[in-house]
């Protein structure tokens, strides 16, 4: 079984878990005026594996299976299949970090869902293969390159704008963290991706 469909697989079991549990929802929702602690640091993590509801779920599982599979088997050709979750968890995290620093005094603040990692895992995809088609609503191709440039602008100004249920600052954070991420860990490739996205470099 890849490791890919384990995380979906955990993930849907856990958020289930949660949608019929509140207890542990609020046990392990990221909720930044209860984590006065390092004991409650954890949700920086746990928060990753529950979701909102069914469509929130549906959607990043779908995308994280999509993308996952790809991204899975490029970390297993460069011999580093741990390379890939590790990726995925630490996103997870390091997305959520800028969501607890700005509301710790906020009580009303909460955010869950896995965003921050899919964001991370399609943007390594974009590394490996930035000119890859992407469809947006499942139906409209753009290049993948074109799509992340899009993308990022769009959190950025949509987290700083502020008003939704969307932590877009987790999408835009996952998003930069899986491209270096991938960068760092195959610096190799950083130049076969400029000769794809700047035809003429060397």
């Amino acid at each position: 079984m890849s490791i890919t469909l384990i995380i979906v697989a955990v993930t849907a079991v856990i958020s289930f878990l949660a949608f019929n549990n509140e207890l542990l929802l609020n046990k392990l929702i990221l909720w930044p005026k209860r984590m006065n602690s390092p004991e409650e640091y954890y949700r920086l993590l746990t928060s990753g594996f529950i979701h909102a509801d069914w469509m929130h779920l549906i959607f990043n599982m779908i995308t994280l299976y999509g993308f996952g599979q790809v991204v899975e088997a490029y970390f297993t050709m460069l011999g580093a299949g741990y390379a890939y979750p590790l990726m995925y968890l630490l996103a997870i995290v390091v997305a959520s970090i800028p969501s607890f620093l700005k509301n710790r005094n906020n009580g009303y603040y909460r955010s869950l869902g896995a965003s921050g990692g899919v964001a991370a895992v399609l943007f390594s995809s974009v590394y490996f293969s930035p000119w890859s088609g992407i469809y947006i609503f499942f139906a409209i191709p753009i290049p993948a390159i074109i799509f992340a440039v899009i993308y990022l602008i769009y959190c950025a100004y949509m987290d700083k704008r502020g008003g939704t249920n969307i932590n877009h600052g987790a999408h835009f954070w996952g998003s930069i963290f899986g491209f270096v991420f991938t960068l760092i860990f195959d610096p190799s490739h950083g130049q076969i991706f400029l000769q794809q996205v700047i035809p003429g470099s060397n």
